[in-house]
């Protein structure tokens, strides 16, 4: 059985393992020993509401409950921006009009920006290959909204998600080839890593401030902003299914578009139903309405969530003790559920 769980120290050996599979490209999950520790060790202080809310870094893992083997991770951190500069392209559009020509032109221009700054942020989000498999990716990916529907007080309005942008066949970053390399001078993945450990200073230092205009780029460049990596794709669907939307800001690295949303306005936050347990076993021929549905226990300091079918919208739901037990609850005790998939009666 899998279960969704709060991250601990003992979890950095299998971390760092998935780290090293997430290959280039993940600035949040890199296999640095120390920063990986220091994530963890930040991560307990924040469900244990030991350090303020907004430096606050939730790390959630999917764990295998027979071996406790760790399958996925991800994260939401409180706030960026605060401790350490937070920068992102904005894409912007300049007009050159001349009338005595008869000459108009749009252009479109990167801002380097810090319009960001403060926003809860999703991130570190990862699945071994081999639990790519049924509901595991998409489950893993929604975990984070219904977390935050628990404990919506704990997160600013804003929502973002910076998604990973493309890259070719050998692993390389075409926009950063045709940009970012002139600035900095290194490997794309030396750059990457750096701004991972928290070495952003240089990105001020060396970026120019003026707006850039995209037709001065290579058509190789021009081509990939705003796109994902091609493992991406599932993901950034997934956000956008849960109330995310891209608008315009895009890494400055590897220019992977930057996904946003209000927290008011999430699926979890709008359809999330908060609800009594109840022991028993499901009778899937009594209850032939069921649906996959995420169900979490509503206890910051041990926070357990799981996968199970049950009747969206009910204030009562049937767990199985074998579930109790992977949320710590017990009958009577809150829970807050989810159906894993978007319904038609939803808003969104």
């Amino acid at each position: 059985m899998l279960v969704i769980r709060s991250s601990r120290l003992s979890d950095l050996d299998a971390l760092m393992e998935m780290a090293r599979q997430a290959g280039s490209g993940m600035t949040t999950l890199k296999p640095d020993p120390e920063m990986l520790g220091q994530r963890l060790a930040t991560s307990e202080a924040s469900f244990a509401e030991t350090i303020v809310p907004e430096k606050r870094d939730y790390m959630f893992v999917l764990e295998h409950t027979e071996d406790g083997s760790i399958a996925g991770v991800c994260a939401i951190k409180g706030a960026v921006g605060l401790t350490e500069p937070f920068y992102n392209y904005r894409i912007g559009t300049l007009v050159h009009c001349s009338r005595e020509l008869n000459v108009f032109t749009r252009m479109e221009t990167l801002y380097l920006s810090n319009d960001l700054t403060g926003s809860t942020e999703l991130c570190s989000l990862f699945l071994l290959p081999q639990y790519r498999a049924g509901f595991n990716g998409k489950w893993l990916s929604k975990s984070r909204f219904l977390f935050i529907a628990q404990f919506q007080h704990l997160f600013t309005e804003k929502i973002i998600a910076e998604m990973r942008g493309y890259q070719d066949e050998a692993g390389d970053s075409p926009f950063y080839e045709g940009l970012g390399r002139h600035f900095f001078k290194m490997d794309f993945n030396h750059v990457d890593g750096l701004t991972a450990i928290g070495k952003k200073s240089f990105i001020a230092e060396l970026m120019p401030r003026q707006p850039l205009y995209v037709d001065y780029l290579p058509q190789s460049a021009v081509d990939v902003i705003g796109k994902v990596h091609t493992s991406t794709q599932p993901a950034r669907r997934l956000l956008e299914q849960e109330g995310m939307y891209y608008e315009g800001y895009v890494d400055i690295f590897d220019a992977g578009p930057v996904l946003q949303g209000r927290v008011s306005e999430l699926r979890a936050v709008r359809d999330s139903v908060l609800a009594v347990a109840a022991e028993g076993l499901a009778d899937e021929e009594a209850a032939p309405d069921t649906e996959h549905m995420l169900v979490s226990n509503t206890r910051l300091d041990d926070f357990r969530m799981i996968l199970t079918r049950a009747v969206p919208g009910a204030t009562s739901v049937v767990l199985n003790p074998a579930e109790l037990a992977q949320l710590r609850c017990q009958a009577g005790d809150n829970v807050r559920t989810l159906t894993l998939n978007t319904r038609k009666t939803s808003h969104g």
